[in-house]
């Protein structure tokens, strides 16, 4: 989906969301008009002055013979349906088009602060493949995980998972501090690109020395590279799936 066609599927789904309470506003204006003309015997025109103006109904009859009870009675019933089908009309469009806003920050307040009290946790740089993977499996195991992500689509993914993370770049000092670095366990480096994955092991090594960390590479090249940065162990997926499935066969 382009950029730019966000605002209209938008708009869409909040004229979704409005259609019931803004047909139902309609039909009692159309009700209210259809039945002052019934029962008062005035023009289309007049009866709608009279759905906006319940007042002028004393001052028709004031020169004219009619029903006057029973309009008044059906303007108080028309009225009371009204005032209750704008006001549902209001609040259903103010709540599609702020309640979706006001709970996406409510869950991101308390991501951090849960996240602020957390330690001895795994702080996990990417949430590709290797890195949901990595979090889902250690969290079956009872551990708890902080993701770093910079990826505003893969970031919602995280927090639809329920998992606590950071909107960042592991790469940054104040990032791998949000995500508590000096009270982790275990830091993965799990992004796809193996030189970001060994500048976030060689920052965290610094910011955290007694941190355990392990670095994803895509190759055996960079392997002695990324234990030079400070990694405790260096996976290469490719390398581990190839063992993995000759040990099985």
């Amino acid at each position: 989906m382009t950029r730019s066609n966000v605002p209209i599927v938008a708009n869409r789904w909040l004229l979704r969301r409005v259609a019931r309470p803004v047909g139902t506003l309609l039909g009692v204006i159309v009700v209210g008009i259809a039945g002052f003309v019934h029962l008062g015997g005035v023009s289309t025109v007049e009866a709608a002055f009279w759905l906006l103006d319940p007042s002028s109904i004393e001052l028709y009859y004031q020169t004219a013979s009619g029903p006057v009870d029973r309009v008044k009675t059906f303007a108080i019933v028309v009225r009371v349906a009204l005032v209750g089908a704008m006001v549902w009309t209001g609040e259903t469009a103010l709540t599609a088009t702020f309640g979706g806003q006001i709970q996406e920050e409510l869950r991101r307040v308390r991501n951090q602060r849960e996240r602020a009290s957390t330690s001895d946790h795994i702080i996990i740089c990417g949430y590709g493949m290797f890195g949901r993977t990595v979090a889902e499996r250690s969290r079956e195991r009872g551990r708890e995980v902080v993701v770093i992500e910079r990826n505003d689509a893969q970031y919602n993914r995280v927090l639809d998972a329920d998992v606590l993370g950071v909107e960042g770049d592991a790469r940054r000092e104040g990032d791998l501090r949000d995500a508590g670095v000096e009270r982790a366990d275990v830091l993965v480096a799990a992004i796809d690109d193996s030189n970001v994955n060994i500048q976030i092991a060689l920052l965290a090594t610094q910011l955290a020395p007694d941190l355990t960390v392990v670095v994803r590479v895509g190759d055996e090249t960079y392997e002695s590279v990324a234990r030079h940065a400070g990694a405790d162990e260096v996976i290469i997926p490719e390398v581990a799936g190839g063992e993995l499935v000759s040990e099985q066969w």
